[in-house]
């Protein structure tokens, strides 16, 4: 018993830390992310202490608008944070590939599958919507690694849809705090062992053993994206 309450008061102090921690980073970006959450809180649950006494329960309404309000202050730290990660990692090298691996369940992430000596690269990523190819660097110089890797790919699994992605601010580009949303519009066309197919047959050619390092470019230290976004399924 002993035991389990320490573990269980290690974690809660995990839980806490890893919160301090996105707070700090948040605030860098985010300087009124004080205030915000405070005026958050305290309206939700000043509308519902307000509605207590109207209507004669403003305890009942109290205690249901100060619940409220920790979930309304949780879900506006949650987005900010989000934002202000983004915003922290957008340009970065790799920055494609760790919004990959937090793509959700389904796919399989394959950082760097291509890459020139100006560091630009592409990553890719293979789930129900086929293959999806996710380029960053300098548009015009991605184009032909893109270019390249669907031929390649087109030669191995001919029969798997490859999509093509570039990360950017650009015209005909997605922003990186939209690329997971934009891996999720993609139509679904395979099966489960469809995909475990087309992982099977890629690894087999030795494609994911002979990957090049991610760049060492300068990731924002201690970085990691929130765990409040969509999901893949």
């Amino acid at each position: 018993m002993a035991r389990k309450e320490n573990a269980a008061d290690a974690a809660n102090a995990g839980r806490l830390k890893q919160i301090a921690l996105t707070y700090k980073m948040t605030r860098r970006a985010d300087k009124k992310i004080g205030l915000v959450l405070a005026a958050v809180g305290i309206i939700t649950f000043g509308v519902f202490l307000a509605i207590g006494f109207l209507i004669g329960h403003p305890i009942y309404l109290g205690i249901l608008g100060l619940l409220l309000a920790f979930l309304a202050t949780a879900i506006v730290f949650g987005r900010r944070a989000e934002r202000a990660a983004f915003g922290q990692m957008e340009g970065q090298p790799g920055a494609a590939a760790a919004v990959l691996d937090n793509i959700g369940r389904g796919w399989t992430t394959t950082p760097a599958v291509a890459m020139n000596r100006n560091q630009d690269v592409v990553h890719r990523a293979v789930g129900k919507a086929g293959i999806v190819l996710v380029a960053e660097g300098n548009p015009n110089r991605v184009k032909t690694l893109l270019a390249a890797e669907k031929k390649k790919m087109n030669r191995i699994v001919a029969d798997v849809p490859v999509h093509d992605v570039i990360v950017g601010t650009g015209e005909g580009q997605v922003e990186l705090k939209k690329l997971r949303t934009t891996m999720l519009k993609f139509p679904r066309v395979l099966t489960g062992p469809q995909v475990t197919a087309t992982n099977d047959r890629l690894r087999a050619l030795g494609d994911l053993m002979s990957n090049m390092p991610l760049p060492k470019g300068p990731m924002p230290k201690g970085m990691r994206l929130p765990k409040g976004g969509p999901k893949g399924r």
